[in-house]
């Protein structure tokens, strides 16, 4: 099943809601940045998170950046989405290894550690907005639903989840979010936190093979859904040559002359998609011409 998300309101657009399936894009950011298990599931919380968030913004050119720096070993998280469904990320160190928490489950919490999550959202202004909030817990859907809370004002429900086989790839991975409209009635709002409150958890809704049509249908069903659209998603990234060239072009004359007297041609590495791309000294000495 490819992965994708649905848009979607609820009794009355009194709530506003968002599921999503994301197992192929969290095993493709595993293949490429070799993502151990419990970076596995951090960074495909916050993959998963972004896809749906970045899909609340308006604007085509409109970009979300999650980033999450904290003590732990995995040292932070970097995530970017449009509002089309197209979201890439890494984990700062992905290779870390951590026993099982109490409940025999992947630590993400101990691997994030105490830490800051930034919500920086472009939406074409002179300056992108940033919020920031403390880490509450590590485990990612709890500091969203707190960064919505505090910055945003907005009561939410967020579940994120990442399951793995045992062979370290991705078995499931998916999420949803609701959020309650300001002019929502209080019998909504309580019977809400009392459905939620019987919801199993998300990695075992999603073990079930549940749609997020299924998922939503299990949660809000009672309130009256209404789907309003649905959009494919998937990791991509952006990156190019000819990209990678303007950067190299902003770092200044000297320091590419000093590569051109080193005689050794550049590799510049991406972040996000982990791709390498080589300047010869060829190159390196037409950028310079140019510039």
């Amino acid at each position: 099943m490819s992965d994708y998300m649905i848009r979607a309101t609820a009794a009355e657009n009194q709530i506003r809601a968002f599921a999503i399936t994301t197992r192929n894009l969290v095993e493709y950011a595993r293949s490429i940045h070799g993502t151990s298990p419990v970076a596995t599931a951090a960074l495909g919380r916050l993959l998963t998170a972004g896809a749906m968030m970045g899909s609340m913004m308006k604007g085509e050119k409109d970009i979300l950046t999650l980033q999450i720096k904290g003590s732990g070993p995995i040292g932070g998280l970097t995530v970017t989405a449009d509002s089309f469904g197209s979201v890439k990320g890494y984990a700062y160190n992905p290779e870390v290894i951590l026993p099982a928490n109490e409940k025999g489950k992947l630590d993400v919490a101990k691997a994030l550690g105490d830490g800051i999550l930034s919500v920086i959202m472009d939406m074409g202004l002179k300056e992108p907005y940033v919020g920031q909030t403390h880490l509450i817990s590590g485990e990612i859907a709890e500091d969203l639903t707190y960064y919505y809370a505090t910055s945003e004002q907005v009561p939410s429900v967020i579940a994120l989840g990442v399951l793995m086989n045992k062979d370290n790839t991705v078995r499931r991975a998916g999420g949803f979010i609701l959020q309650l409209m300001p002019f929502a009635e209080e019998n909504i709002i309580s019977r809400l936190e009392q459905k939620v409150s019987t919801v199993s958890g998300i990695t075992a809704l999603l073990d079930q093979e549940m749609t997020p049509e299924m998922i939503l249908e299990d949660i809000l069903g009672e309130f009256g859904i209404e789907i309003i659209d649905t959009l494919p998603v998937a990791f991509e990234c952006n990156c190019t040559k000819h990209r990678v060239k303007k950067a190299i072009i902003a770092i200044g004359r000297e320091e590419i002359r000093e590569m051109i007297e080193e005689d050794k041609p550049i590799e510049v590495n991406c972040h996000f998609c982990n791709s390498h791309y080589e300047f010869t000294i060829e190159e390196l000495k037409e950028i310079l011409d140019n510039k």
